[in-house]
């Protein structure tokens, strides 16, 4: 099944706002999806696509810094979190 554009970029700002709104904690692959209702991978290709954008971070380390071996947890660019506080002062 194809997913139009427009609304991949939907679910993208769905994905932006809710890891704005629990920043400064990063979420993992599993608790965006379960938050947006979408499938784990599908949610995931839409991360690396953020990521490649320059709108997130993959952190592969806990906060320990010990490597996680199977999963990620995700955060916003300075950048794209200075974005989103501009837009929600407004």
């Amino acid at each position: 099944m194809k997913i139009s554009t427009q609304k991949k970029e939907k679910i993208d700002e769905q994905i932006l706002s809710l890891i704005y709104y629990n920043s400064p904690k990063a979420l993992f692959t599993g608790n965006i999806a379960q938050e947006i209702a979408r499938d784990e991978e599908f949610t995931k290709s839409l991360l690396v696509d953020l990521k490649n954008k320059g709108l997130l971070l993959e952190i592969k380390k806990s906060p320990k810094g010990l490597p996680y071996l199977k999963r990620s947890r995700w955060a916003l660019t300075d950048t794209a979190y200075q974005s989103y506080k501009n837009i929600n002062k407004n």
